[in-house]
């Protein structure tokens, strides 16, 4: 995105809207130029995950105001970027009218993730270092 350019909306698509675009779309209402507006969806709605609220809280950026929901429920008129940040929502992105631009990142499910909780954190935390820096240079282009 070219500097000085201000996107109308952004939506921010996983399959369940609970980890990778809820992160994502905190870090793009903190990073984002003046007027942008953000949302995230999935393809399904599977509820704000606790360990993504806490990992974004560690950081500064609180997303426990955010709610999971389905792309249907997005008015999807303001949206000019969807980006999909997983293979399941890239591949099942619903056609959106007008002229909007797609952007796939590939990010690992945390949700996934197995271990001691110490480890399932550190997982998170890395999804959401990755997101924050995506993010960052998508706003820089």
């Amino acid at each position: 995105m070219p500097k000085g350019v201000v996107k109308k909306g952004i939506l921010f698509l996983c399959t369940g809207n609970s980890c990778r675009s809820q992160m994502a779309e905190g870090f793009s209402k903190k990073h984002a130029p003046k007027g942008t507006k953000i949302w995230s969806a999935g393809v399904e709605a599977h509820g704000l995950n606790p360990r993504a609220v806490q990992v974004m809280k560690e950081v500064g950026v609180n997303i426990s105001g955010q709610c999971s929901k389905t792309v249907d429920s997005i008015s999807k008129e303001e949206i000019d970027t969807v980006i999909t940040v997983c293979g399941h929502a890239n591949e099942t992105c619903p056609a959106f009218m007008g002229e909007v631009t797609r952007v796939h990142w590939e990010i690992e499910d945390p949700v996934k993730a197995q271990g001691s909780e110490d480890e399932i954190l550190k997982v998170f935390r890395k999804i959401r270092d990755q997101l924050e820096l995506r993010v960052k240079n998508f706003f820089k282009a």
